[in-house]
């Protein structure tokens, strides 16, 4: 956890200054990357599937930066499987409609399992309302992956909370500079680390983060068992990147920010594109090209700025249809396009996107 004085410093500082080594004459400035995998007798650790000074600097971090105590997973389905696996075989998860498709393949298998999945509308509050009344978990993304719908979390956690349902938000896409869960009463925020939090597409992380209260530390003690057990555990070298990536979080989201919504504002109108889905804030938007799937993944084919890839949230622009892959929900249109913005210039990469729409 961050400490007080820390908790008052500007986001861009916290940034910069936290999960650092204690300063004395002669110290590092960064925390080493630890290679070991086990440990001497009697010490806070002795083996290295149970924890690693690199691992905890980086949950020193995060953790202060979504205002509650951080785990570092080896990927994001790691963190989702561990979030996922606070409800028993059998129970009730209420979640949206269309999530990311990872996470969409984990609910498939949770109602193979005998469990009940109610899936609602990211946008309709009432019915989350409704469902929350026989839920044993929610599970939030907003917005959602790949089609840009947004939950109010406020008023749905809050339900969540009254009712004693635990809840999850992804909070991949909006990052804790945009949205804090915790803080509108979230009882778990899950991050796929290899996106924003690392942001320079090395790394394979996931990591979720709890509230330092009585009922956070409970469910941190059980996810964190889920992690030892499961042996979803990450490499200190690839904790050493993302806390590395993590320094420069606010500028590379400010910068993405702003040329998504200046692109968000272009898309508006083109000839070659039937809809823009954005959702106000953020680096992320969708498109719906005018034409089908075909005149989609030429679209893809056309850039040569926009990287064609499946990730997101790297400082290079990447575009994806996001239908080419079976386990995509069939809510999203055969013609949707994936944009994740990347901190290029704004000029350079609508150039680029206009030229390739403008093949169709």
């Amino acid at each position: 956890m961050a400490s007080d004085a820390d908790q008052h410093l500007h986001v861009e500082t916290f940034l910069v200054s936290a999960g650092r080594p204690d300063r004395s004459a002669g110290s590092s400035v960064n925390v080493p990357v630890e290679l070991t995998s086990t440990y001497a007798a009697d010490g806070p650790v002795n083996y290295a599937r149970s924890g690693n000074p690199t691992w905890n600097a980086f949950e020193e971090a995060l953790g202060g930066l979504e205002g509650g105590r951080a785990l570092v997973h080896a990927s994001g389905m790691g963190a989702i499987s561990a979030a996922l696996s606070l409800v028993p075989v059998g129970a009730t998860i209420v979640a949206p409609d269309q999530t990311y498709n990872g996470t969409g393949d984990l609910l498939v298998a949770h109602e193979k399992a005998g469990g009940t999945v109610v899936r609602v509308h990211a946008s309709d509050t009432a019915r989350f309302l409704a469902a929350l009344e026989s839920a044993d978990l929610l599970w939030i993304e907003s917005p959602t992956n790949p089609l840009m719908d947004v939950t109010e979390l406020d008023v749905v956690l809050a339900r969540a909370r009254e009712l004693g349902v635990t809840s999850v938000v992804d909070n991949t896409l909006s990052t804790p500079l945009l949205c804090r869960p915790l803080e509108l009463g979230a009882d778990v925020v899950v991050h796929s680390v290899t996106k924003y939090l690392s942001g320079h597409s090395d790394v394979v992380l996931g990591a979720t983060v709890v509230a330092d209260t009585d009922r956070g530390r409970e469910i941190g003690e059980r996810l964190l068992r889920h992690r030892t057990l499961h042996g979803a555990i990450a490499g200190p070298l690839e904790v050493f990147l993302a806390l590395r990536g993590l320094r420069t979080l606010s500028l590379r989201f400010e910068r993405a920010s702003a040329t998504a919504a200046e692109l968000a504002r272009r898309l508006e109108g083109h000839p070659s594109v039937s809809r823009v889905r954005y959702p106000g804030a953020g680096a992320m938007l969708s498109i719906d090209v005018a034409g089908d799937a075909d005149a989609a993944e030429r679209v893809c084919d056309a850039t040569r700025l926009w990287l064609h890839s499946t990730s997101l949230g790297g400082v290079e622009s990447q575009v994806e249809r996001r239908r080419r892959h079976p386990t995509e929900s069939e809510q999203v249109p055969p013609n949707l396009l994936r944009l994740s913005v990347g901190i290029e210039h704004v000029d350079d990469l609508w150039a680029d996107l206009d030229q390739a729409l403008r093949t169709l």
